[in-house]
């Protein structure tokens, strides 16, 4: 039997443009989501199976990690959870740091280590995704900021105790067209701002990260590991023309 990769929100549009991109190369997939009716679909389109997963409980992390593997481990694990919550820093609360911290950091280090076992009977390969914020300071970012900065510490610390038999790589994307982006850019005057503020002069695509995903995943990235990558537009390193 081959060994699944486990994408755990794939409910989310890097995750759904993931899933896609790996069964059109023929890998076995398990999608994971809280609800999974929402992901029916996609798990028929790309012949994989479903779970539900509540990352915000550790026991359910487990399960599903459990449930996902098979004998011969799990080929891959991509936490495509996320959020991106924007709130200057007279508002933020204590909860709004915690849950997000939670949800992005903590989630993804205990999915790490519940898959860890099966991820080194496999050989396999983790990717879990930052924000261009992270390395960068952009205002009412406070919160989302300190969360993925964490995940990119988390990924370094992860590669070094995982290799090597398994890598861990980090996704750092900038804005792109998903759900959880959809308030900021159905402004169309507020999504032209933000295309304009990247030297490629456009926001990101789903297919833009879960491209880079998908090779980071795979054999021919056998030789990465530790590593944060920008998916941005060039917004990370380069100044857009004009500003």
């Amino acid at each position: 039997m081959t060994a699944p990769v486990l994408i755990m929100g794939a409910r989310g549009g890097i995750g759904e443009a993931l899933a896609r991109r790996l069964a059109a190369e023929g890998h076995s997939l398990v999608l994971s989501a809280r609800d999974p009716d929402t992901i029916q679909s996609l798990a028929q389109e790309t012949g994989g199976s479903t779970l539900a997963c509540d990352v915000f409980d550790p026991d359910s992390i487990k399960r599903t990690v459990e449930a996902a593997q098979s004998e011969d481990g799990l080929a891959g694990l991509a936490y495509c959870v996320g959020s991106i919550l924007l709130k200057p820093l007279k508002s933020l609360t204590e909860s709004d740091l915690i849950d997000c911290y939670r949800l992005n950091t903590v989630g993804a280090a205990l999915a790490v280590q519940a898959a860890a076992p099966a991820l080194q009977r496999a050989h396999g390969s983790v990717v879990m995704f930052s924000t261009v914020a992270a390395g960068q300071g952009f205002g009412n970012h406070a919160v989302i900021s300190a969360a993925k900065g964490g995940v990119e510490a988390l990924t370094r610390s992860l590669a070094a105790d995982l290799a090597p038999a398994v890598r861990v790589n980090c996704i750092a994307p900038s804005i792109s067209q998903t759900e959880i982006a959809g308030q900021l850019l159905s402004n169309e005057k507020m999504a032209d701002a933000l295309a304009a503020s990247h030297p490629l002069k456009r926001v990101g695509e789903a297919d833009d990260s879960a491209a880079m995903a998908a090779f980071l995943l795979g054999t021919d990235a056998s030789w990465i590991t530790g590593q944060v990558f920008p998916v941005d537009g060039g917004r990370g390193a380069l100044r857009a023309r004009g500003q």
